[in-house]
Parts: C-alpha cells; sequence; structure tokens
C-alpha cells in the first residue's frame, strides 16, 4: 500500500514504480521490453507451461513452470504493510524447485526516472546496490549474485525442496536472512487474510468480490488515505494509437465510488481514511471548489509530458506521464464526494463540525455552478458541453446534502438547497429527455447516448423502471452496445484508433438490468463479462472486441462497479432485501 508491482507469467516484474504508486518507475519492461527494465527469475525447463494464482484470500502471487524434467515456483508479495518500521517497500521473492533438479537465472535490471537513467551499481552485503541520486535500490539473496554491465545476474541449480530469496528494498535496514523472509512473507499472508475476514459479503461469487476488493486495497495509499485510479501509466486503450494516459493520481470520483464499494462489504477503515484525506483537501480550497484529481499526497498532480523514448506497449505511443485532464473542469465530482461523504456519516462515523461547515460551502458551489459546461466524466479534450451526467451528479450533492441536514438536525439553507435541486431534476428532464428519439440524451448540444447515463438508476434519480428510463436502457444497448460488453461512446472524441468497450459501464449496465427486475438477463451478462477477466481475476480499463485487456491495469473503477453489481444481483437473485441501502 505504497506502490504496486506487476508480475507476468514467466515470473518477470516488468512494471514497478519507487518508492511510491506516483513515483518514476524502476521497471518498465511492459512498456518497452528492451529498454524499459525488469526483474526476472526464470527456470531452465525446456517446453514449460505455466500456472499462475493469487494465495487464497491475499494478494500473494504464485507462478508456477511445470514439465516433463521438473517443477519450480515463484511466490512474489511484498510485506504486510510497508513503512510501520521506518522502512519503505519490500518486494519477497521466494524460489522453489518442487520436482527434481531446476536450474534458474535471474536479472534485476532497474532503469530509474522511467528508465531515461541507469544509475550506479554496487555490490553490497549479501546482495547489490543499485543508486540513481537519492535513490537506493538494494536487491539481497542467499545466492551469490554477479554485476553484469550494471545488472544483478545470476545461475543457480536446487533439488526438490530447496528455496533461494530474494529480498528487493530499500536498503534502510540490514538484510534479511532466509529465515527472516520467510517469516515477513507468511506475516504478509496473514495480514491479508485478516483483512478480508472483516468482509461482510457472503453471497454468489463470493470469490471473485473478494478478489476485487483486495485489488481495490491494493490502491489505496497507507501513508495518506488517498486511492489511485491505477496504478499504471501508458497503457493504451487502443493498440498502436496514442490513446494512453497516467492514472497514478487520486480522481476524486474513482475514490468516492471505491468508498462506496467499501462500505457496501464492511471495510469502513479504508472509507473513512478517504474521507479525512478529502476534508484535508477540502479545508485548503477556497469557496468550495475541488480539483478533478490530486496527487497522493495532497499536492497537485504533475503536469502531462511525453516520453518518446519508451517504445510503448506494443508500439502504442506516445507513452505520458501526468495528465492534462488535472485542469479541467467536471462538474459531476461534486457528487460523487457528497454521495462517499453521505455514506460515510450513515455507515462510517458522523462529520465534525468544521467538517460540515466544509460541505456547506461545496454544496453551494454545487448549487452555483451546475448549469456550466465542463469536459464531462469522459475528459473530452475539446470544446466544453451541458453534460447530463454532470447535472445529475450535481443534483446528487443537493440531495445528500439535504438528507444528512435533515436527518442529522443540522444547519443548513434548506429552502436554497431544496429548490437547486428541484431546478436540476426538472432541467434535466426538460432538457435531456429527447421526446422525438424517445429516450434520454448525453448533453444538451445532441442526440448522442453515453454509458454514464446509466447511473441515473443507480443514483435513485430516477426509478430503474420508469417507462422513460427503460427507454433509455434499450437504446443503449443497440447504441452502446456488443453483446455484455458496453462502450462508454461512440462519437469521435478527436483522439485516432477505437478503443474497446468500458468494463465500469458494462457492470453498471448489469445492475440496471438487475434493478429492472430483468434478473436473467442482468445474470447472463454478469456472467459473461466474468469471462473478461484474466488468469488472476483482474480487469483493465476496458474489453477490446477480441476480448482482450485494454487501458490501465487493473483498474479501480472496474472492480468497485463489479462490486456493486454483483452485490445487488445476488442480493435479488436470493429474494432478501439488505440492511445496507445507499
Amino acid at each position: 500500500m505504497a506502490t504496486a508491482a506487476l508480475v507476468s507469467r514467466e515470473g518477470s516484474i516488468d512494471f514497478l514504480c519507487w518508492p511510491r504508486f506516483d513515483s518514476p518507475s524502476v521497471f518498465a519492461g511492459l512498456l518497452d521490453p528492451a529498454r524499459g527494465g525488469h526483474f526476472t527469475i526464470r527456470p531452465k525447463l525446456a517446453g514449460a507451461t505455466t500456472r499462475q494464482l493469487y494465495l487464497p484470500d491475499t494478494n500473494v502471487v504464485v507462478t508456477r513452470w511445470l514439465s516433463h524434467d521438473g517443477s519450480a515456483e515463484l511466490t512474489d508479495g511484498m510485506r504486510p504493510v510497508c513503512g510501520e518500521d521506518g522502512g519503505g517497500p519490500q518486494i519477497l521473492r521466494r524460489v522453489e524447485a518442487t520436482r527434481g533438479e531446476v536450474t534458474f537465472s535471474i536479472a534485476c535490471r532497474p532503469r530509474f526516472d522511467y528508465a531515461r537513467a541507469r544509475g550506479e551499481t554496487r555490490r553490497a552485503k549479501r546482495g547489490v546496490t543499485f543508486r540513481f541520486e537519492e535513490l537506493t535500490l538494494r536487491l539481497a539473496s542467499d545466492i551469490p549474485l554477479r554485476v553484469r554491465g550494471g545488472d544483478a545476474v545470476a545461475e543457480f541449480t536446487l533439488n526438490k525442496g530447496e528455496v533461494a530469496w530474494f529480498v528487493l528494498d530499500g536498503g534502510e535496514h540490514e538484510p534479511l536472512s532466509a529465515d527472516q523472509a520467510q517469516l515477513s512473507l507468511d506475516e504478509a499472508v496473514a495480514w491479508w487474510r485478516r483483512w478480508v475476514a472483516q468482509s461482510t459479503y457472503q453471497g454468489r461469487w463470493r470469490e471473485t468480490v473478494t478478489r476485487s476488493a483486495l485489488a481495490l486495497k491494493l490502491m489505496t495509499s497507507r501513508d495518506f488515505g488517498s486511492i489511485v485510479a491505477a496504478p499504471t501509466f501508458g497503457l493504451p486503450e487502443a493498440i498502436g494509437f496514442g490513446r494512453n494516459w497516467d492514472y497514478r493520481a487520486t480522481w476524486v470520483r474513482d475514490a468516492s465510488f471505491t468508498v462506496y464499494a467499501f462500505m457496501r462489504l464492511g471495510f469502513r477503515d479504508e472509507a473513512l481514511a478517504f474521507v479525512r484525506w478529502i476534508a484535508e483537501r477540502v479545508q485548503g480550497e477556497k469557496d468550495g471548489v475541488i480539483r478533478l484529481m490530486y496527487a497522493l499526497d495532497g499536492g497537485p498532480t504533475p503536469a502531462e509530458e511525453e516520453l518518446p523514448h519508451l517504445a510503448g506497449y506494443r508500439g502504442s505511443q506516445p507513452v505520458r506521464i501526468g495528465n492534462a485532464a488535472a485542469s479541467q473542469s467536471q462538474l459531476d465530482i461534486y457528487g460523487e464526494l457528497l454521495d462517499a461523504v453521505y455514506l460515510n456519516d450513515k455507515y462510517g462515523q458522523a462529520m465534525s463540525a468544521d467538517g460540515w461547515t466544509r460541505t456547506r460551502r461545496i454544496v453551494d458551489h454545487a448549487c452555483a455552478v451546475w448549469r456550466d459546461k465542463d469536459a464531462g466524466i469522459w475528459e473530452m479534450r475539446g470544446e466544453t458541453r451541458a453534460f447530463l451526467h454532470s447535472r445529475l451528479m450535481c443534483w446528487v450533492a443537493v440531495d445528500r446534502a439535504l438528507r444528512l441536514a435533515l436527518k442529522r438536525s443540522l444547519p443548513a439553507p434548506v429552502a436554497d438547497w431544496t429548490a437547486a435541486r428541484d431546478a436540476i431534476h426538472d432541467d434535466i428532464w426538460n432538457t435531456f429527455y429527447d421526446a422525438k428519439l424517445g429516450h434520454f440524451v448525453a448533453s444538451a448540444e445532441g442526440g448522442a447516448l453515453d454509458g454514464a447515463l446509466l447511473l441515473m438508476p443507480l443514483v435513485r434519480f430516477c426509478s430503474a423502471t420508469d417507462p422513460k428510463w427503460l427507454a433509455t436502457l434499450e437504446a443503449i444497448k443497440r447504441d452502446l452496445g456488443d453483446d455484455s460488453m458496453i462502450f462508454r461512446y461512440r462519437c469521435d472524441d478527436g483522439l485516432e484508433g477505437e478503443e474497446g468497450a468500458f468494463s465500469a459501464c458494462s457492470f453498471w449496465y448489469v445492475e440496471c438490468l438487475a434493478r429492472a427486475g430483468r434478473l436473467d438477463e442482468a445474470q447472463l451478462c454478469f456472467s459473461k463479462l466474468l469471462a473478461y477477466r484474466n488468469h488472476v481475476g483482474l480487469y483493465a480499463e476496458e474489453i477490446g472486441r477480441d476480448g482482450s485487456a485494454l487501458g490501465n491495469f487493473p483498474q479501480a473503477l472496474t472492480h468497485l462497479a463489479l462490486i456493486s453489481a454483483a452485490h445487488f444481483l445476488d442480493r435479488e437473485l436470493s429474494g432478501r432485501r439488505s440492511t445496507w441501502s445507499p
């Protein structure tokens, strides 16, 4: 919960930013195998097949190689919670020969500063250190390591049952012995299982929901309480084109939705930590204005920058870091934030008097700007428009604030807020419902649809069985659907290449079907979407027409939408009403 590593099926750490999610990468082989850097451990087994899995109820990954001549197993994890003893992240890699005599090769090739620097390599006690400016990486092992061309390499042989250890950290403490490394890995497994045991979800798809919750937990920052949208940058939404962005920041929208998912599953500490973090951000802003996104520590996000030296994932260029969307106006964030605040107050911890004062400023601002045009949830990089979804979420902001004020007897301009909420409600029905088309439309400027309309019944703006909404649902299926997959829009957004179906929209569609009482259809669509998981149950941002993963990975918004859909669909299929209600 400081950073995250992506481990390939071949046992290579191909993506890692160090020491935080939003730090420069040290391994980015996923974006450029030749230049990006990687940390590979691989057995020499002819014709071996590979299998990969998580240890149950953990974020510890096991990679297995199986051949006629032998088999081997690599276990990858991070110590339970970094920083408890003053140290930074620590990656634990345990390799074992599980059958026969197996020879392994390892290569640790850091490429600092997004592969723009090599750094200095030195031998160290029980290993090798890599240094670049103020940053140190230390690779310690009970296997002798050699330095070759600035990289740490080794070749060694293990017999059945023998184990070798590799520990990558910042060198803050003495290197771990093999026994200490095993203890740390065991503690990591136990820590994750204790965390999972807090879940209140016992329905169908429990394993799938748990995996999504574990993925979301991985994307939370222990130090700050913030949540990254995804731990990666540069993974394209269209192969071979420049539709790639940096998601290693806290979008108010995505993080607020994540609070919703955590609360549904009983993980209240995570929800409270984010609410505290966002309260500090709001305190520092003026007149109730909040930014679209923040760095993990609450500061501004870096400017968007291209990395032309990286080849890009399967040739998808340019690779970008930073995100220019940070300067956009997206009015929907006020609704997502107030929904999260409302749920935390209702199911978690009542807010303070100062917190309510800040909340009032936010709501007053939403009341003042809801008619404004903006870039919308999909961050269109062109002229601003009047989007239904933006106005919908301004309605949510005012509605949830009114609920809080009335429920908690909090001081508020109730009459003014009620008038604003009703005005937004009437404007949406009068402006965005197209009588000629017979359904709602995405913006006041045209008759197109977008996947964000699926949130209308989910935030309880309209009945899930209202005839006008059901006509809109059918139009979304017709115009944006590809079997169970839903695209977020079909219009020209000014970018090259065709993106895939939007995974979160697809799960929102499932929940809309379930809320409309179309349970058989919802269950079938949900089952089809589950088939697009990767082999360990994770989702990227989008799904290609060929079923491939597109966009940054893993994507928080996808996993929280899955949790919401699974929660509601299971409740309806079971014929029971939950005590949890937004």
